[in-house]
């Protein structure tokens, strides 16, 4: 057995043999010796869409996230780094004060105190400078105040704001701060921050009197002590921005009434409104007085009544439900008196039947073509005509609250300025010309803008003033080629006429009644009133004053800019003419919030709608504010109501 074994293993090499490959040549050898290129791994499946959009979102997402944590970061710091550098320890050192500003001298009708000089007039080198320049002395804080505060360049006047507020006020969001949207210190700005970018003066008083003849404007202050001290303010150039009251149409009882004209009356109203709740979720509150004390009545269908009635309804649906018995919401009443057949008349058609409908799905009650007779401490009574009888019928309805808010009148300053000039006859305003110039007043002295005044339409009362200066030939009577000539007279002493007077040749011919081709005196005469009556006075809104004062601000310093040339051409520096054209109003759209929702009157456009609407309303008045102030509480509110709800505590 063994010895086959050895003989297997000795004849396995012979017959290994047999199967050994050729020998290859060098060529073939090296072929097959170099190593050859690593095969690719085959490309990995195409990314989906999805991932690829998903990764990129992810992506962005994360640097979004970090870049706003950063902000964050950054802005915190910022404001720390800026709070610590606030604190300071400057001490004031041996300031001077001229002996008139402690002790005035007496002088002008009444021997009052002149306030020539003022405590801070010498002060700083700024202040100095200005010593003297010409005083331009602004009555009021207002809209059109602050407009003109605005426009007007440094160094140019010596600047004194007299106002018996020491704020301004952004008035368009009183309903919402009357109900606690908004606080009352996000509409409110400093008026001695506001002049003090030209080192101007503010005098916290009300003015009284005014003496043109020896330029002097009568103030009446009131000491610590409650005692009242009037003196006078000498002025070269004098603006009267007080604004208006309510007008009150000699209805009886308004003094149980609230306006929402100020900032006292937002205060006075939110006050009422949450005592009413209060005292209606007593157990000891009877049905009826229940009630009375949840009847809300609005007096007046305009843009205030309507945006109160509905700051009050969106009151009572976010945070009344919630945090007083349900009771109280269901029994509340909101009532809107108007005296015209809609609300909100001034807008377009289809924006008052939008907010009427509005209203009704809102269970808001809408009370159109009637007239208050009469306000009662516990009701209103006004009285609507019977359709089917003609008679009219008065009605009662319960409350403890009422908001007057149906027009305008003078205030008592400007009633008192009125009476000064025999000319004025307008009942709710000053007159003045289309360079704003009271109308009676000493040339470039005395101006007037916002509410308290009203550009003259009358166009016949030029008519000697328009036959001098378009009669050639001195016949006293007017060709069509004059007529050219006074349609242009026409134009910048009254340009609300201009739509009036396109039609040059039509009116020529229409007021030519003995067809001789020209136009006499009494035919001039009719014409004129004929246009006059057609014209329609300025809306007394806030983008009017705004305006008025712009252009004003901005007329005072080109008047200031160009002095010296006025005088070199032989002109009075007072010539406003020379250097500015007429007011025009640019209408810019009217808007209104209706509860969760706004409307926009933008002329021929209109535009209406929900939350859209809504946020656009809010996103004008933020624009509009007089400060990054005012702009970053004012959206600070917004967030915090939104967030947290009102504030319902009663202060």
């Amino acid at each position: 057995m063994l010895s086959r074994i050895a003989l297997s293993s000795r004849a396995a090499p012979a017959r290994l043999q047999l199967f050994r490959a050729p020998r290859l040549s060098p060529f073939y050898q090296r072929l097959l010796t170099t190593p050859s290129a690593p095969v690719p791994p085959p490309p990995p499946p195409p990314r989906g869409r999805f991932v690829r959009i998903a990764r990129t979102t992810v992506r962005f997402a994360a640097f979004a996230s970090f870049s706003a944590v950063l902000g964050v970061v950054v802005l915190t710091g910022g404001i720390f780094v800026h709070d610590a550098f606030t604190y300071t320890d400057r001490h004031i050192n041996r300031v001077p004060v001229s002996p008139l500003a402690l002790r005035p001298e007496r002088g002008g009708p009444k021997n009052l105190p002149i306030a020539s000089d003022l405590v801070g007039d010498q002060e700083d080198e700024n202040k100095l400078n200005l010593h003297g320049k010409p005083k331009l002395v602004i009555v009021g804080g207002g809209w059109g105040a602050v407009s003109a505060l605005q426009s007007i360049h440094p160094g140019e006047y010596h600047v004194i704001v007299v106002s018996p507020d020491t704020f301004t006020t952004f008035t368009p969001l009183l309903p919402s701060a009357a109900v606690g949207t908004v606080s009352i210190r996000s509409l409110i700005e400093p008026l001695r921050k506001i002049i003090a970018r030209l080192h101007g003066h503010l005098i916290n008083a009300r003015a009284v009197d005014l003496v043109m003849s020896e330029r002097l404007l009568e103030v009446e202050a009131i000491s610590a002590t409650g005692e009242k001290h009037n003196i006078y303010v000498p002025y070269d150039k004098l603006v009267i921005a007080v604004g208006s009251v309510s007008s009150t149409h000699g209805v009886p009882g308004l003094e149980h009434c609230f306006q929402l004209k100020t900032v006292g009356d937002a205060q006075g109203i939110r006050r009422r409104i949450l005592e009413n709740f209060e005292t209606a979720s007593l157990p000891t509150c009877s049905p009826e007085e229940r009630k009375r004390l949840l009847s809300f009545v609005i007096c007046g269908g305009g843009p205030t009544g309507v945006e109160t009635a509905a700051e009050i309804y969106d009151l009572c649906q976010e945070d009344i439900i919630n945090y007083y018995p349900k009771l109280c919401r269901e029994e509340v009443t909101i009532h809107v008196i108007q005296s015209r057949e809609h609300i909100l008349n001034t807008y377009s058609e289809a924006i008052s039947k939008y907010a009427e409908e509005k209203f009704r799905r809102d269970e808001v009650d809408l009370i159109t073509s009637a007239r208050v007779v009469a306000v009662h401490p516990d009701r209103v009574v006004y009285s609507v005509q019977d359709p089917e009888t003609g008679k009219v019928v008065n009605h009662s309805v319960p409350t403890n609250f009422v908001l007057w808010s149906t027009g305008i009148a003078m205030n008592p300053f400007t009633a008192r300025v009125s009476d000064l000039l025999p000319n004025q006859v307008h009942k709710k305003a000053i007159e003045v010309d289309a360079q704003l110039r009271v109308k009676g007043a000493p040339l470039g002295d005395v101006y007037a803008i916002g509410d308290c005044s009203t550009i003259e339409t009358s166009v016949v009362s030029h008519l000697l003033e328009l036959v001098d200066e378009a009669d050639r030939n001195k016949d006293g009577k007017i060709d069509f080629d004059e007529w050219k000539i006074m349609v242009q007279q026409i134009k910048k002493k009254i340009p609300m006429a201009e739509s009036h007077v396109e039609e040059v040749r039509q009116l020529f011919d229409l007021y030519d009644s003995d067809a001789d081709n020209s136009l006499t005196l009494n035919e001039l005469a009719v014409l004129l009133q004929e246009i006059g009556n057609k014209i329609t006075s300025l809306p007394a809104t806030a983008q009017v004053a705004a305006q008025q004062g712009k252009y004003l601000g901005k007329k005072l310093h080109l008047l200031a800019a160009k002095h010296d040339n006025l005088l070199a051409n032989e002109l009075p520096p007072t010539t406003d003419e020379a250097v500015s054209p007429p007011f025009r109003y640019t209408h810019l759209g009217s808007l209104a919030y209706i509860g969760n929702a706004a409307v926009f009157d933008l002329g021929r456009l209109s535009f209406m709608g929900g939350l859209v609407a809504m946020y656009a309303w809010r996103s004008v008045y933020w624009s509009e504010q007089v400060s990054m102030r005012t702009r970053a509480l004012l959206m600070i509110d917004w967030v915090v109501r939104g967030v947290w709800g009102r504030d319902l505590s009663k202060l």
